[in-house]
This record gives C-alpha cells, structure tokens and sequence, in this order.
C-alpha cells in the first residue's frame, strides 16, 4: 500500500442530505456549478458579497445540505450571537448547502457556499466529486480573492488557474510559482482536475490598503469572470452602485493626505510597469474598458435589475 495515497475509511454520502425532489430536475443535468468558501482568503470581502448577492437576488433552493457539526470546529472560529439586555437571539449557526439557482435569464445552475471545513476535507471533497458527478457537471468554477500591492486606479486582475485553457489564458495578471497554504477550494480543483472534470478558479486581486473593507466594485469582477466562465447573467448591479459610492469615498480620502496620494502615485508607477497597459478589468469589458451598461445586456436583464433595491453597503477605509 502506497503511504502517500488517500485511502478511504468513510462513506461520502453520509455527509449530507438530499433534497430527493431535485434529484430528478432535468435542468440540474449538465449544470454548470459556482462554488464559494468562507474562512479562507476574502480580501476585500469579495466571497462575502458575492455569496449575499447570489443568494439574496436569485431564486434557488437547497439540492443537498451538509452535515457541518462533522466539517466545522466550532471552537476555532465561533459562531455568532445576539445578546440583547437580558435575551440571547439569533444564532448564526454554520452551513455549506449546495442550492439549485437560476440566473437572471433563467438558466439554472448550482451553488455550493458555506463555511469552509475545518475537518474531513478528503471525505468532503469526495463528497462533492460524488455530487458532480451525479449531476454531470459540465463546468465547476470558484472564487476567493488576495491583497495585492495594486492601485485602486488601475482594473482589477485576477490570477486563474484550472484545466481549461480557453477560460485561462491572457486572463491572468500575474503569474509565479510559490508554495502556498491550501483551502479547499484548492485541493477540490486538484481533485477535479484527477477525475477529468473541467474546473477553474479566480484568485481577484484587491488592494491591499482596502483589503479589510468591502470593496464591491471587487466583487463586480468576481462576478463578470464567473459569469462569462459559467454562461450566467449573475446580478452585479447593487454592487456597482456600492462601488461607485466607495470610490467617491476612496478619492476625498487620497486627495485629503499628500502621503497617502504618494503611496497610490507609487503603486500606479508599479502597476504600469508589470502589465504594460495587457491587464483588464472585466471579461465582458469592451476595448475601451468601459462596462456595459444594463441596456447593453438586454431588455431581460434591464427588467430584472429594475425591480430590485439598489441601497448602498458599507464604504471602505484606506488602511
């Protein structure tokens, strides 16, 4: 017996419950599926929004839940709660759900979102091998995102890796070898990519200076790489009217400090030096860069934008 290989001691499939109603969806046959992890590199709570965003804006319902009392240590990263004067309330418990979504034009696809295991990640990755395969996904694609020493002035790139080429190639902004700490979204790309399952992963880079703030105008972009990878009409709109707020904001706070003006000078320097004018900001961006427009994106998409709330979220803080 091979030490070095993974022998299997657990069934998979005890880990969650399915939603039998769903199993028999045709639309979940050949699905493309989104996966986004908490607890792991969120710089600029990227994950964070993109998760809220999808789940709040798009119709979906639970296909499987996972049994988190197995996967999480509850001690390492408590759960929250609410003490109010004599009463505890609103426990926010844990959860990884993979949930069937529909897109703002109706396709249908998966979504796996939750807190990263702390346990089992061999079991749990077989777990979701087995759900792929199940439904016979046709492409798997997951996002988390890095501080990285550029200037908010400047598109925001994306390193990506995976085993299809054309989803790859020209995108990524910055390329190296390092030795680096895993996370589950990395060892279940690896174990994808063994069982001939196509997959792709976007690391988005966000300043480092605002990587403890919401920076939505990141998520936009993790949003436009996971939509043109996946075929999706994801819903970005609240985050871009977020993210011009937070720019407003950015730039008193530049203009207002000779020093910080300095160091973004710097880095714009930097920045313009590495790419030589070759990043992007968007998949979808045109030759200008500018982003299209909702009436650029269909009278179907500009209906369904209309009808939601467009309140802006928490403005970042130059750090």
């Amino acid at each position: 017996m091979n030490v070095n290989e993974y022998v299997p001691f657990h069934d998979p499939e005890s880990l969650y419950v399915l939603n039998e109603e769903l199993l028999a969806a045709e639309d979940l046959k050949g699905a493309n599926l989104l996966m986004s992890f908490a607890g792991f590199a969120d710089a600029g709570h990227v994950v964070s929004q993109i998760s809220a965003e999808l789940k709040d804006q798009l119709a979906g319902e639970a296909v499987a839940v996972f049994d988190v009392d197995q996967l999480v240590d509850y001690r390492s990263r408590r759960p929250r709660i609410t003490f109010a004067e004599d009463k505890l309330s609103d426990y926010r418990a844990p959860s990884l759900v993979l949930y069937r979504m529909f897109d703002a034009l109706g396709t249908p696809f998966l979504f796996l979102t939750g807190q990263e295991p702390d346990l089992q990640w061999e079991r749990f990755s077989r777990a979701v091998l087995g759900l792929v395969e199940r439904f016979d996904v046709n492409l798997v694609a997951w996002v988390h995102s890095v501080p990285m020493p550029v200037p908010h002035t400047r598109p925001i790139g994306a390193t990506v890796h995976g085993n299809r080429p054309d989803l790859i190639e020209g995108i990524s902004a910055w390329k190296t070898t390092l030795d680096i700490l895993a996370a589950i979204g990395h060892l279940l790309e690896v174990r994808l990519d063994a069982a001939g399952r196509n997959v792709v992963g976007y690391a988005i880079h966000v300043p480092h200076y605002l990587s403890d703030a919401e920076y939505p105008l990141a998520a936009v972009a993790g949003l436009e790489y996971l939509g043109a990878a996946l075929s999706l009409m994801l819903p970005s709109e609240r985050l871009r009217e977020a993210g011009r707020a937070v720019e407003r904001q950015i730039t008193e706070q530049v203009e207002g400090s000779s020093e910080v003006a300095s160091v973004v000078t710097n880095l714009e320097k930097q920045y313009d030096e590495h790419t030589e004018g070759t990043a992007r900001r968007s998949l979808l961006a045109g030759d200008n860069d500018e982003l299209p427009d909702a009436d650029e994106l269909g009278a179907a998409v500009e209906a369904y934008l209309a009808s939601r709330d467009a309140g802006p979220q928490d403005g970042a803080q130059l750090s």
